[in-house]
């Protein structure tokens, strides 16, 4: 009896002293990485010591590991001593897993042109609007005609967007960011609504549905891991001021985040100014092992002035003066905006899935302007799910992906004359309603173990309905339809493993992008109901490398697009749509990342250079109008040559470097190339301190815009009445702010 007491007293000792050890190291360079945040799943948490090692007490925990610069990692781990290896997030193509298409796979596997831009880029830059962060990646390129007014291309999509974003798909957290009329409020979120975003470039209407000009999936749902408390603040020219307070509290399993964020400024021209604030509250609710619910609520209150554009003359005199009649008018935007949504993920079993999210969102928008004053409330909702099997066809690993997609809008928009900034007597009004879904199915079939063969179909529906209830110049009222064929939409990809660490892919996709009711209905009353919409076939080729300290991506592609949708102003300044015809979009797309030192143990810890080329060669190849011919002529609004490079040092005391420079061409004003906006150089950079405090994290930075002072405009009207093309950007400005984290 005695010895069977004395056993059991030994098992009781030996299992209180059970101690669950972990070694975090770099993949690359195997050296230990100190600092990291250690979190066990009962809400311990630690920091790696020198040697990069951590001890719990108990001999079985789930811990997750978190470093800035590298992916984050999760895992099981039992008593004794175990080693994790994290990944540099900008290094190892076939650890970076990108969810575009649906395929969830390492980007060495990706049969697609994918890149992604997360919170280490927009880190890079003053963080008050996405334009440096999407601009230094190859085939994007982000417009700013005044403060927080975007246009977005991809792979030079713009050419029909005036104003707002255009052409391009655009999805928060799963729910579709675009109305159903194809446009998208960008300006409606701040950097802090994003941690992470995936570009698509190309039509990708396979799975997004229709669209040319690429979609672009931005995330910021929360995934808890801890409970933490947080405020910045960042001050510069111009009057810029910015404060942002958020919080994360785990609740079991899942968690709620909320954040607040307030953007002011002044701005460099005259009546430029911006105040924006921006509420986001999300939560995260793991019900079972086999569901999960997420909820996100987004407002946020927008107003800001529109200086307006300028000619050579009123340019080279002041380029910080409005445009005659824009101060006076008060041209500008006010909106508030609302969205709600509820995702639901179920787990059928270990191959099938759904997640489904339905929305619904509400805006209410005025936008005095020089010759009119334009009032919309509209209302909208829709929802987006799909079916997700992975399993074995003839022995081979198989996914298959179905769903749908379906939005529509109602929206009550009239227009009134503008007495000095006050709207007047009504000239127009019509009730709006716009709609669109497509069905979409995507097979990827592992052939051989080095080739994955990919399949994709949709097909898509749309329309839209103008119902005129008043016309103050005595034109007709009533309603008026347009509804476009059901167009169904392919892609075709091959992806070939020539090893661990490269690949090459080959695609052919289309794309089908009908015009937007603000290209129909213009602001001065016209409805052009014969505008077509734009149909692309797209050919592209692609190789990958990722290997230790290199990354390496070259991609050539064809685009070849009918019925092109571009703009031009009449007498009065109102931007008005004409179909041109075809183009030939012939375009080349390159960049390196190279990490000359990775984790060092000396004084630089990182030392990280990376450059990104884009050619874009694009012409009308069929465009006559009236008596003028402009085939052959370079597409309007887009540089033929943009280059950027990087140069990233961080040193173990936490000091740490960003130097951007970008190259932007020569970009052609007009179809006819008679102007041309000069080729420009922009420089910034950024410096700052990092340091871990305990359960508190500092950092102190700053930074300067346009370093070297160079005058430019990023983003021109085309095709201007009266030579007013001009959008002048802001000279050399400087910043500065704090970042405070508490960890508890």
């Amino acid at each position: 009896m005695k010895k069977i007491f004395f056993f059991l007293f030994c098992l009781i000792s030996l299992v209180a002293q059970a101690q669950i050890q972990v070694r975090v190291v770099d993949q690359i360079t195997g050296l230990p990485l100190e600092n990291v945040r250690v979190r066990a799943e009962e809400g311990t948490i630690q920091r790696t010591n020198a040697s990069g090692t951590v001890v719990f007490p108990g001999d079985k925990l789930r811990i997750s590991f978190t470093l800035e610069g590298y992916e984050s990692l999760e895992k099981l781990f039992g008593s004794g001593e175990n080693e994790v290896k994290l990944t540099p997030a900008v290094m190892n193509l076939g650890a970076v897993t990108v969810t575009a298409f649906e395929s969830e796979r390492p980007l060495l596997q990706q049969s697609a042109a994918v890149v992604q831009v997360t919170e280490r880029d927009f880190g890079r830059f003053n963080e008050i609007s996405p334009v440096n962060a999407f601009n230094q990646k190859a085939g994007v390129r982000i417009e700013e005609r005044a403060p927080a007014s975007y246009r977005v291309s991809i792979r030079g999509s713009s050419l029909r967007s005036p104003f707002g974003v255009r052409n391009v798909k655009v999805y928060w957290n799963e729910v579709p960011f675009t109305a159903p009329d194809g446009t998208t409020a960008l300006n409606l979120l701040d950097l802090a609504n994003i941690r992470s975003s995936e570009v698509v470039k190309g039509p990708s209407g396979s799975i997004y549905g229709a669209g040319n000009g690429g979609a672009i999936s931005l995330f910021s749902q929360p995934n808890i891991s801890g409970n933490r408390v947080s405020a910045d603040f960042l001050a510069g020219d111009f009057g810029l001021s910015k404060y942002r307070l958020s919080l994360s509290q785990q609740v079991g399993d899942g968690g709620i985040e909320a954040s607040f964020v307030s953007q002011k400024s002044d701005g460099y021209r005259e009546h430029s100014a911006v105040d924006r604030q921006v509420f986001q509250l999300g939560g995260f609710f793991p019900v079972s092992d086999k569901q999960e619910i997420r909820t996100q609520l987004l407002v946020s209150d927008l107003d800001y002035q529109i200086p307006g554009a300028l000619n050579a003359d009123q340019l080279a005199a002041d380029p910080t003066q409005a445009r005659p009649g824009s101060v006076a008018q008060n041209s500008s935007i006010s909106q508030q905006a609302l969205l709600l949504s509820l995702g639901h993920l179920y787990r059928f079993s270990e191959k099938a899935s759904n997640n489904t999210t339905v929305y619904l969102n509400t805006n209410d928008f005025e936008n005095p302007f020089i010759l009119d004053y334009k009032k919309e409330l509209g209302f909208g909702y829709g929802l987006r799910t799909k079916f997700i099997y992975d399993g074995k066809l003839a022995g081979k690993s198989f996914r298959l992906v179905a769903g749908g997609e379906y939005q529509n809008s109602l929206t009550n928009a009239q227009n009134f004359g503008n007495r000095e900034g006050v709207a007047d007597t009504v000239r127009f009004a019509d009730k709006l309603r716009a709609y669109q879904g497509f069905l979409f199915q995507q097979a990827e079939w592992n052939l051989t173990e080095e080739l994955l063969f990919t399949l994709g179909l949709s097909e898509n529906f749309s329309g839209y309905e103008i119902d005129r209830q008043i016309d103050a110049s005595g034109g007709a009222t009533g309603l008026q339809k347009r509804t476009f064929d059901p167009e169904i939409v392919p892609r075709v990809a091959l992806n070939y493993r020539l090893n661990s660490f490269s690949s090459v892919y080959g695609s052919v996709s289309g794309g089908f992008s009908p015009p937007t009711i603000d290209e129909v209905r213009t602001n001065e009353g016209s409805v052009n109901l014969d505008l077509e919409a734009e149909k692309g076939t797209n050919f592209e080729l692609g190789y990958r490398l990722g290997k230790e300290k290199i990354n390496l991506e070259l991609i050539a592609y064809y685009l070849k697009l009918d019925q092109t949708i571009t703009t031009y102003t009449n007498e009065n300044g109102v931007v008005l749509f004409r179909n041109a015809g075809s183009t030939d979009q012939k375009g080349i797309e390159a960049s390196v990342d190279y990490a000359l030192l990775r984790n060092g143990l000396g004084f630089f810890k990182d030392l990280l250079l990376g450059t990104a080329y884009t050619g874009q060669f694009f012409t009308f190849n069929d465009y006559q109008k009236q008596d003028n011919d402009f085939s052959g002529n370079d597409l309007t609004g887009v540089p033929p040559n943009n280059l950027v490079s990087r140069l990233d040092i961080r040193s173990r005391p936490g000091i740490y470097l960003n130097l951007t420079h970008q190259f932007t061409d020569e970009i052609p004003l007009n179809d006819a190339n008679t102007v041309y906006q000069d080729a420009y150089n922009l420089v910034n950079l950024r410096f700052g301190w990092v340091k871990n405090l305990g359960q508190w994290d500092l950092e102190l930075f700053a930074g300067v815009d346009n370093l070297l002072d160079e005058s430019y405009s990023l983003g021109n009207d085309l095709n201007a009445f009266g030579g007013r093309y001009y959008q002048p950007a802001p000279t050399r400005n400087w910043y500065g702010g704090v970042k405070l984290g508490w960890n508890y």
